[in-house]
């Protein structure tokens, strides 16, 4: 499994210092949360796929601290299905933060066996770069897209994302946030996984600014 970028430490030491500002600062105004259609209305269907909700338990929703969330299986004929997962937070100031999916996944048995950030070419608008994850459990292996979608911006580094949590924080009192995650099983060749997710995330890109506040 590959290593994560270089500019780690950096991110880590600019995050850190931006934290002790918000602390001496005592931020307890009114958080900034702008206005949103509400995720359960994300559309079930999306160019040829359609999608079928997977509700989680109320145990999962209070323990992650979800204030909104979509668990969707997309199908589509003759294609393997792909999972659609958006975690939103309209705050993470009180302790309840975004999950990474390297830690979330590897504690529910699933085990890394390669990653890279991939850079995805989007209609209209600049590329996004997003991670790319393979997984193992048993005899599955899985293909994992995802990324940080938060306030008008698209991140891949968690240290990245700490750090402009901490800056909206402090400069537009903001904290809310989302997690976006894509998965396809790996069938019929990885190249064929990678492009059914990509095309994926092509498709339900556009529709993303609606529910998720920029």
């Amino acid at each position: 499994m590959h290593n994560a970028s270089p500019d780690r430490s950096l991110w880590c030491a600019a995050a850190l210092m931006l934290a002790g500002i918000l602390a001496m600062h005592q931020l307890h105004r009114p958080e900034i949360t702008p206005p949103s259609v509400p995720l359960t209305r994300f559309p079930h269907r999306i160019e040829s796929w359609s999608g079928t909700d997977v509700p989680l338990t109320q145990n999962v929703i209070q323990a992650a601290g979800l204030n909104e969330y979509v668990n969707r299986i997309y199908h589509a004929t003759s294609r393997p299905p792909v999972t659609l997962f958006i975690s939103y937070y309209r705050t993470q100031r009180t302790g309840q933060t975004i999950h990474s999916p390297k830690n979330c996944l590897p504690g529910a048995g699933w085990q890394p066996i390669y990653s890279r950030q991939l850079s995805i070419p989007l209609a209209g608008t600049k590329p996004i770069v997003v991670n790319e994850y393979d997984i193992v459990r048993d005899t599955n292996r899985v293909l994992v897209l995802y990324w940080y979608q938060e306030r008008g911006r698209e991140i891949a580094s968690e240290y990245a994302a700490k750090f402009w949590l901490s800056f909206d924080a402090l400069t537009r009192n903001r904290t809310d946030g989302a997690l976006v995650r894509v998965t396809t099983p790996v069938r019929g060749g990885r190249g064929r996984a990678e492009q059914r997710a990509v095309g994926f995330v092509r498709a339900i890109f556009p529709h993303l600014g609606r529910f998720i506040p920029n």
